[in-house]
């Protein structure tokens, strides 16, 4: 059967079930769809992981309904675009530069395969610690990064191999992902019916932080946290830096749901299914299942468990506990309390302390050498030093004048607090969760899997998307052999990027911060360029919504734009960044980034209206 030949049954299939039941109609779409799950595919990745595992840590319950709210309105921004392409059957760069601006259309299309090449990088890193640290794959001492890099690149190529050979091959890949999708979302809700099942969660508490927003947390610390900030030895410091924290959370939440990138795969692989107005149904369901109950399920399932472990705990800190005993990003988190506090006592120690810092060194030298003389792998050096360092963390010789300093100038609410804020990783929760699994091994396992999954389905979507991308640069069709080189150029920067530079605080700064505050600023761009394109009567014709459905399909759409322009301008303005090794502020260079591209847009509309008019 040709591809022509299966859409044809496909739209036919549609067309016979459109009079008949509900149950009829859901198994037919659940059948055919497709596109939505390769969007669940790219959301489910490593920032999704990250910011639900941080909304538990700093919000609790209260920050539940983040997630989902966020997903909503994306959705409908993403419904409004098949809408759209799949009305007019145009591809949605050119419809974009032909009939609304080319300044947009190029935008949407640079931000989106900046954030493939970038973000890529990452997700290595995110499925290379996942197969190490939670699944122990250890193939090479020396060279084990490079192995796992070189096996998440060859079966993301792979499976990208596949999609590219069309009609089989898309289908076994929408399989692979679906698969894959689910494994993410049994992975993660197997934690929380675990938790369930022992009986530590207050589900009462889960369903009302689900349903109920609480945008209080924009300005207030979370419930759970302001006893401790009271108690504290400087409340405004702890309740400032704990509201900061939820702000940059949410605005990280908001734009890892729905990233500027997936607003370009969705059309594109609407449109090599070869789907057209008769499909329009069938993508809003496919939005409806493949993306929002997968990325509900896998983000609130991540959420309940980290709140069930990290919220408002502080394990193994108690009064008589001091500053070195504590982690060192708990140790950082009270350095800069004390620092704000009394920063000329600060800086007079720091000096002392950095000596003091060097006799420790030199004793952790001395004993790696020792145990490497006894026969020792660098791994088993490494526990070894790590238990030692559990039962005296001065290695002998006490704490220095700075570690004296904190300890006088702060409280035990201090250091609780400072334990409460430390960010965490999947080894963290994973580790954390082995007295409700009861096995170190299952924990393990069951988040590696869940983790590894996320990584590698992202890899793969984000290196679909670039050869879209890369194929609408050049003006060529969105398939074949242009299209596979631009799906394997994020393969490449991805593996490479995490191997030599993603780990270089400076490399990733300069990589990091543009591509994520750009990305989230060109978000409500693409937004209103949707917004305009599903209200434009030269493009849509016949097409275009009419009455109360059009009335109320744009109030949606507004909503949406509101909530991603305000996500936006605080993106920009939280930004506290500074150009490593010096004193130069980003948040200047992003508000003219912003102002300039603005710009740009008003003048070549301007001239294009010109033109017409001439």
């Amino acid at each position: 059967m040709t591809e022509n030949d299966k859409i044809a049954q496909d739209r036919a299939t549609l067309a016979a079930v459109q009079g008949k039941g509900l149950f009829a109609k859901l198994g037919t779409y659940t059948k055919l769809s497709g596109p939505g799950w390769l969007q669940s595919a790219i959301t489910l990745g490593g920032g999704s992981l990250a910011g639900s595992l941080y909304i538990g840590v700093i919000g609790g319950y209260n920050m539940l309904w983040l997630q989902p709210m966020m997903m909503i309105l994306g959705i409908v921004m993403l419904s409004a675009i098949a809408y759209v392409t799949l009305s007019t059957g145009e591809k949605p760069f050119q419809a974009i530069n032909k009939h609304v601006n080319p300044v947009l259309g190029w935008g949407w299309l640079i931000a989106a395969m900046i954030a493939n090449l970038v973000w890529a990088m990452p997700q290595f890193s995110l499925g290379t610690a996942a197969m190490q640290q939670n699944l122990g794959i250890h193939l090479s001492e020396k060279y084990n990064n490079e192995i796992c890099a070189a096996i998440l690149f060859v079966v993301s190529g792979v499976i990208i191999w596949f999609y590219d050979a069309g009609g089989w091959g898309i289908k076994l890949f929408e399989i692979l992902l679906k698969i894959m999708v689910g494994l993410i979302v049994l992975a993660f809700f197997g934690v929380v019916a675990a938790l369930t099942f022992k009986g530590s969660l207050p589900w009462a508490d889960v369903l009302k932080g689900l349903v109920v927003p609480d945008f209080s947390l924009l300005w207030e610390p979370a419930e759970g946290l302001r006893d401790y900030i009271a108690a504290s030895s400087d409340p405004k410091y702890w309740s400032d830096q704990v509201v900061g924290i939820q702000q940059n959370t949410m605005i990280a939440a908001a734009a890892t749901a729905v990233g500027i990138n997936m607003t370009f795969l969705l059309p594109y692989s609407m449109l090599r299914k070869g789907w057209d107005k008769t499909f329009r149904g069938l993508a809003t369901f496919d939005l409806s299942t493949g993306l929002f109950i997968p990325f509900v399920l896998a983000t609130s399932c991540v959420v309940i468990a980290a709140v069930s472990q990290f919220h408002a705990q502080a394990p193994g800190i108690t009064e008589t506990t001091l500053s070195v005993q504590m982690p060192q990003a708990a140790q950082d988190n009270l350095v800069k309390m004390v620092k704000k506090q009394d920063e000329k006592a600060f800086t007079a120690l720091e000096a002392p302390q950095k000596e003091h810092n060097k006799l420790i060194d030199a004793k952790k030298a001395e004993l790696t050498k020792q145990f490497k003389g006894e026969g020792l792998s660098k791994k088993e050096v490494d526990k070894k030093l790590k238990d030692l360092a559990k039962e005296d963390a001065t290695f002998g010789f006490g704490p220095g004048p700075l570690d004296k300093h904190l300890d006088a100038s702060s409280k035990f609410q201090d250091k609780q607090l400072s334990v409460m804020l430390i960010k965490r990783d999947s080894g963290a929760l994973a580790g954390s969760l082995e007295n409700v699994t009861g096995s170190h091994a299952i924990a393990q396992y069951v988040f590696g899997l869940g983790v590894l999954g996320m990584a590698v389905s992202t890899i793969i979507i984000l290196m679909l998307i670039n050869g879209f991308t890369f194929t609408e640069a050049l003006g060529v069709r969105t398939s074949g052999p242009m299209h596979r080189v631009g799906s394997y150029l994020p393969g490449i920067t991805g593996a490479l990027g995490f191997l030599f530079l993603w780990s270089n605080k400076e490399a990733n700064f300069w990589l990091a911060i543009p591509t994520s505050r750009i990305g989230m600023m060109l978000l409500p761009v693409a937004y209103i360029t949707f917004f305009f394109m599903m209200n434009s009567r030269k493009l849509m014709g016949d097409n275009l919504m009419q009455g109360g459905k059009r009335v109320a399909a744009n109030a949606v759409m507004l909503l949406a734009i509101a909530v991603a322009t305000f996500g936006s301008a605080m993106a920009i303005w939280t930004t506290t960044d500074k150009v490593p090794g010096t004193d130069i502020a980003v948040r200047p260079y992003l508000l003219g980034l912003a102002g300039g591209f603005i710009a740009l847009v008003v003048v070549v509309q301007l001239l294009r209206a010109g033109r017409k008019n001439a």
